[in-house]
């Protein structure tokens, strides 16, 4: 994938020193590693592995379900001695791989269609998944367990605060389709206190604003892709509600370089906000920034019910960050260099697929 932002701020978070120092020559296990913040993570620690030198190096096990999509995600390092590529179903367990110093949880149903199409799915993934790494972790012997949580574990701003910080505890309806996934998350992130308590299994929780960037996958439905999506090829941009949710955004370069500050430099047992606080936007603002961009516009439909049960009921949603930037962690990739990013990313993703497609 050739976008010159993203590969600036690989090479640019490749070279922190404080985050790397005590993952050099470690070995880091990504589960859910072909979605879009798991593929960053591993470009980010592999242009890391080809910067830094001999002795300095950290390895990669990289976990999912669908081995064709992997393949296609991963061509790059498949020679590679510090990459490797396991296929499985965290929810029925985790194949032997040997050692992994650290693990990050990053397998999740993570957009509307999801959720509604696989509700099930969506829970046990943050539960049954969890529990099976957890237990890797611990007869393993991992230094570390990084679990990633989302912003939807606040609920509803109750008009209380401005933004979320680790503290604040929002309303959720749990007696919802919807709620499968914000619900999952808590206990996701429940059992790791439990696994710390029970068997000494250290962690850091690290909880997500809204992700985008060049490494968002296809299928995508969160409404943000789907804008991205249309500028990309040019057609109008279509909102699907009023537009008046408020919500913070965090380009996935920003986010996967949270995580590692997270994971090597945060508190054990503590949570995370990640958010770019100079990227918070109405939807409709979003829409019409791209709208824009590809010389369209903006366009109302109605949702179908399946698109519905999906969605997010949270009209304003935005995270305080301050706690993660006292790592040393700030933002560098604000919306609209991040939009224009994304959507040179999924253009390049379109020719590549047609090019595989013509053989």
């Amino acid at each position: 994938m050739k976008n010159d932002t993203y590969e600036r701020e690989l090479r640019h978070w490749s070279e922190q020193e404080p985050v790397w120092r005590d993952l050099e020559g470690k070995t880091v296990m990504i589960s859910g590693a072909s979605g879009m913040v798991g593929r960053c993570l591993t470009d980010l620690i592999m242009t890391h592995n080809r910067l830094a030198g001999r002795g300095k190096e950290t390895g990669v096990i990289a976990l999912s379900r669908n081995e064709e999509t992997a393949r296609e995600r991963f061509w790059e390092y498949e020679d590679s001695p510090l990459f490797r590529y396991v296929r499985c179903d965290i929810n029925q367990g985790i194949p032997e791989q040997g050692g992994a110093d650290y693990i990050i949880h990053g397998a999740s149903n993570t957009h509307p269609l999801q959720y509604s199409n696989d509700p099930i799915g969506t829970i046990m993934t943050n539960v049954e998944g969890t529990r099976n790494l957890l237990e890797y972790g611990v007869s393993h012997k991992s230094r570390r367990f990084c679990f990633l949580s989302s912003v939807e574990i606040y609920g509803e701003n109750r008009g209380d605060v401005r933004r979320f910080d680790e503290s604040y505890l929002g309303y959720l309806d749990c007696n919802t389709l919807r709620a499968g996934y914000p619900e999952g998350k808590r206990l996701g992130e429940a059992l790791c206190n439990a696994y710390r308590e029970a068997w000494g299994m250290e962690h850091v929780t690290v909880r997500l604003s809204r992700i985008y960037g060049p490494t968002m996958r296809e299928k995508d439905s969160k409404a943000i892709a789907q804008f991205i999506k249309r500028a990309a090829m040019g057609k109008d941009i279509v909102l699907k509600s009023h537009g008046k949710q408020e919500y913070s955004y965090t380009y996935v370069t920003d986010a996967a370089a949270g995580i590692l500050y997270c994971l090597a430099l945060g508190k054990a047992g503590e949570a995370y906000n990640v958010a770019d606080h100079k990227s918070e936007a109405q939807l409709r603002g979003l829409a019409e920034r791209l709208a824009e961009t590809a010389g369209t516009k903006v366009v109302h439909e109605e949702a179908q019910e399946e698109e519905r049960k999906g969605y997010s009921a949270a009209a304003t949603a935005m995270l305080d960050g301050q706690k993660l930037e006292g790592l040393g962690w700030k933002a560098r990739v604000h919306l609209e260099e991040g939009l224009a990013s994304a959507v040179e990313g999924y253009r390049e993703m379109m020719k590549r697929s047609r090019s595989i497609k013509e053989g």
